[in-house]
Order: structure tokens, then sequence, then C-alpha cells
């Protein structure tokens, strides 16, 4: 029991000595901390050649010390795991928490429904043009259909009555089968 006290002590001694974000590695190359990984090598890149010991103007300590600073910023926000573990460690979080709206305990209305609009109800507006346009299609393809199946329907003949269709389908016989008798048929 004494342990998992010590171990809770440290982990708040932990999330404690978070880094102002004023001092942190973002602050250095000059970027918010959800700076993407393209903006932060734009940025180290930019500040290496200003502050690098054999380009720049300062005192060569300055310099030096300036550019090791550039250095480790960069080796770890450059890095995804690393970053994540000093994000977590200056206190920020990538979690975008959702809050809930701040009239979410007010009292319902007797009305029911409240509305900004002019409309007293949402589906009591007019048409968009857009939504006049999609109407207009659909009853242009409407009409089609309708006409398209008229047309077939008056183009296509009559069927033929079942004696037709039974001349039609019973083929005529060759001349070696006439003269082959049929079982059916007495002699």
């Amino acid at each position: 029991m004494t342990s998992n006290r010590a171990t809770h002590n440290q982990e708040n001694r932990q999330f404690s000595t978070r880094i102002p974000l004023s001092s942190s590695y973002y602050a250095l190359l000059g970027l918010h901390p959800s700076a993407s990984a393209v903006e932060i090598r734009r940025a180290y890149r930019e500040l290496s050649k200003r502050y690098h010991p054999d380009t720049t103007e300062l005192p060569e300590a300055i310099a030096t010390a300036k550019f090791q600073q550039l250095n480790e910023a960069y080796a770890t926000l450059s890095n995804p795991e690393r970053r994540l573990h000093y994000d977590t460690k200056i206190g920020y979080s990538r979690v975008t928490v959702i809050q809930p709206p701040s009239d979410l305990n007010r009292p319902v209305s007797d009305k029911g429904y409240e509305s900004s609009s002019a409309y007293l109800d949402p589906t009591d507006r007019p048409l968009s043009p857009g939504e006049i346009f999609a109407l207009f299609i659909m009853l242009v393809t409407f009409v089609g259909c309708l006409l398209l199946a008229i047309a077939i329907g008056l183009t296509q003949p009559v069927s033929p009555s079942n004696q037709t269709v039974q001349q039609q389908v019973s083929p005529t016989l060759t001349p070696t089968e006439k003269s082959i008798p049929s079982p059916e048929m007495k002699i």
C-alpha cells in the first residue's frame, strides 16, 4: 500500500514538472505545438543556418550553445515517439476534447421548437435553385420513362393466336421423315 502511494506521488511530481511553452522546444523554433513535421523542419533549417557557428557573427560560444539547443529540439520534435512524449511532458495534447454546449442544462421552452430563422418550421422554407433544378430533372426523367414505355407498347405487334404460334413452332417435315412411319401412326 505504501508503494502504491509512492508511485502515485512520483506520477504527480512528474506531471507537476511541466515545461512552460515559453521555454519549450516549440518556442525555440518559433512554432506552435500543433506545427506539422514540414513546418518543424523548415523552421529548424532556417534557424540552423542563422546560428551555425561557422556562418554567424555571434560569438562562437553563444552560437555553439544556440546551435546545440536547436539540434536537440529538432531531434526531439522530428521523431514522432519522442515528440509525443515531449508533448505529454509539457502538457500539450493533440486530442481534441469536445466541450458540451453552454445551454445544455437550460429548461425546455413551452414552444417545443425555437428557431433563429424567420421561418416557423425548418421544413417551411422556399426551395433553393439547386433543389428546384433537381426536381425538374426528376420530373423530366419520369415523363421520359412514361413516354418510352408508351412508345414501346404501341410499336410492339399484338401477340398472335395459338394456331399461328403452333404453325410457326412446328417445323416442316423433311422427305426422309415423311417416309419413316411413327409408332403412333398405324399402317
